[in-house]
């Protein structure tokens, strides 16, 4: 049964306002992405996804093809 989730992820090689934007754009076209909000300040990305249609994976995967690693902060938590 699949669930809403929620996942931060850091992000490396944001050094521009154009940055967060790619980010955010690499990330919502997956499918299953539900929301996505980028923090230039924080150099993160806070995602909400359906895991039944994708994973932590992907999402870290999309970025790091943008061109801005990634990697999870903490456990993906099921959003309220």
């Amino acid at each position: 049964m699949a669930a809403e989730k929620s996942v931060t992820l850091a992000i490396k090689g944001m050094y521009c306002s154009a940055c967060p934007y790619i980010v955010k754009q690499s990330l919502v076209k997956i499918r299953g992405v539900e929301n996505v909000a980028v923090s230039y300040e924080k150099q993160t990305a806070t995602v909400s996804f359906d895991d039944g249609k994708t994973s932590v994976a992907a999402l870290t995967r999309a970025t790091t093809q943008a061109g801005y690693p990634s990697q999870p902060i903490g456990d993906p938590v099921a959003a309220k």
